[in-house]
């Protein structure tokens, strides 16, 4: 049985991009990342959506020997089992729901940067 695709976005979800893009570097992987795609890519094949040039993304995804999870690099909303993106919101069928998700949504980044500021 051929194994389901998911797409999963790079800043923000396997880096730690916190808004502050910058063209030619990409931060640092999450803490957690090796665990997560090794134990994903026995059950899934994952390709990495993301807007950067994939020579750059290839480059980082080697550098921290993170390559051999991920089957490619596309920048096309293909086709797949699921999304995984730090800036998404999930259509439950309610509009006014998905309006006000909209209207209040901040990435993951964004809340932990506003939770550490108070501490």
């Amino acid at each position: 049985m051929k194994k389901p695709l998911i797409l999963i976005d790079l800043d923000g979800v396997l880096n730690s991009y916190k808004g502050d893009y910058k063209e030619n570097h990409i931060p640092k992987p999450q803490k957690g990342v090796w665990e997560f795609l090794e134990d994903l890519s026995k059950n899934y094949i994952i390709k990495i959506f993301t807007t950067r040039k994939k020579d750059l993304v290839e480059s980082w995804l080697k550098k921290h020997n993170l390559d051999k999870y991920i089957n490619d690099i596309t920048n096309v909303k293909e086709p797949a089992f699921f999304y995984v993106d730090d800036r998404s919101i999930t259509y439950s069928g309610d509009y006014k729901e998905l309006q006000r998700a909209i209207i209040d949504f901040k990435p993951h980044w964004k809340l932990k940067q506003n939770n550490d500021n108070r501490a």
